[in-house]
């Protein structure tokens, strides 16, 4: 599923089975990946190792041996681009809500099993070591930090659609979905945080253990209670 709002995109390969699955495509889907892979990998080098401000479009899609055309079929701006292996993911988590079944679960669990699931299909080389740098990034970026709460919402949105379309949740207004998002969101957020934090290059199930990590907090941060110190 392409971004809500986003310029259109190509299929993505995130993780091995899409990988098998693009090369069924035709040649042109095939290159039209790689231009994309190649984009991300190379704006992710020249943003780190320049900064974000210091790279110019111009440089990177010279870097890239492609027009400024042909980055923005991919990409709406750098940071865009810059953002892309976590947007990849919650694309993912998108394409997996429009097929699972609710099995029994509350609307948390299933959020919180369809974002495990789009984790595990990021098994692509390299993508750890690129929502790492997308992530470092982001921190002293603050362009990027508006473009991802953009993103945010209009993901948010599009994955409430999704559950109103495919499942009875009763009065539309109603707000326990949306919470229900917000603290997978905020897991997610508290998660990469932590993974990120940590020194060298951390793994794909490094962050997956995060996340359960803090999914696992989440009912006992609903039921916490506050008490005044005794040493204040």
């Amino acid at each position: 599923m392409s971004e809500p709002g986003s310029a259109a995109a190509t299929p993505i390969a995130s993780g091995t089975a899409q990988e098998t699955a693009s090369e069924r495509l035709p040649l042109r889907e095939r290159k039209k990946l790689r231009t994309r892979q190649a984009l991300i990998d190379t704006a992710l080098e020249m943003f780190t190792e320049r900064g974000f401000d210091g790279t110019t479009l111009d440089q990177l899609c010279d870097a890239v041996e492609v027009s400024k055309r042909t980055f923005f079929r991919n990409f709406l701006s750098k940071e865009d681009v810059a953002s892309a292996p976590t947007q990849d993911l919650w694309r993912v988590v998108l394409e997996e809500l429009e097929t699972c079944e609710p099995g029994g679960r509350t609307v948390l669990e299933m959020l919180r099993d369809t974002l495990l699931a789009a984790l595990d299909q990021m098994t692509a080389e390299g993508w750890a070591r690129r929502v790492l740098l997308s992530r470092r990034l982001a921190e002293a970026t603050p362009s990027m930090n508006a473009h991802g709460l953009h993103f945010c919402d209009r993901t948010s949105r599009a994955v409430l659609a999704v559950l109103h379309s495919r499942f009875e949740l009763g009065d539309p207004a109603d707000l326990r979905p949306r919470l229900a998002l917000d603290l997978v969101v905020s897991a997610f957020q508290q998660a990469l945080d932590d993974w990120a934090s940590r020194p060298g290059t951390p793994t794909r199930a490094s962050l997956a253990a995060d996340l359960r990590e803090a999914f696992a907090a989440v009912p006992g941060a609903l039921t916490l209670t506050a008490e005044l110190r005794t040493d204040a």
